[in-house]
C-alpha cells in the first residue's frame, strides 16, 4: 500500500505561508491541478539570477527535487524561457516563484542534483 500525497494545492499554500515566515516572497505564478499536478519553484536571488527546481519523487517515494537549470544559477530569462517550455507541455503545471537573497528553500526540501 502507497503511502498517501499530500495534495498540490494544499502543498503550494503551505509553502507560500511558510516562506512568509523565514522573511522570504513566495507567490503562485502559476495555478496547476489542485490534487495532483507537478510543481516547479523559481528560486530568484534577487541579483537577476535564478535556479528553477522541478519536482520529482526520490528513491525512497518521498518528495524531491532537481535543479532543471543546472548546478549554477542562470539569468531570470533563461529560467523563465524554461518554465515557458515546461508549461506548454503540462497543462497542469503549477509555478512558485521564491524571492530571497539568501536562496531560502523549506527545510523538508531534498535536492537530489
Amino acid at each position: 500500500m502507497s503511502e498517501a500525497r499530500l495534495k498540490s494545492g494544499l502543498w503550494v499554500q503551505a509553502l507560500v505561508r511558510t516562506a512568509q515566515r523565514h522573511d522570504a516572497y513566495a507567490v503562485v505564478a502559476r495555478k496547476g491541478d489542485a490534487d495532483a499536478g507537478a510543481i516547479l519553484l523559481k528560486q530568484s536571488f534577487l541579483d537577476g539570477t535564478c535556479t528553477v527546481l522541478s519536482q520529482l519523487r526520490g528513491p525512497d517515494g518521498r518528495p524531491a527535487w532537481r535543479r532543471a537549470t543546472g548546478p549554477a544559477p542562470v539569468p531570470e530569462a533563461e529560467a523563465d524561457a524554461l518554465i515557458a517550455r515546461q508549461v506548454a507541455r503540462d497543462g497542469d503545471l503549477w509555478v512558485v516563484d521564491l524571492e530571497s537573497s539568501r536562496g531560502w528553500l523549506p527545510e523538508d526540501c531534498l535536492i537530489l542534483g
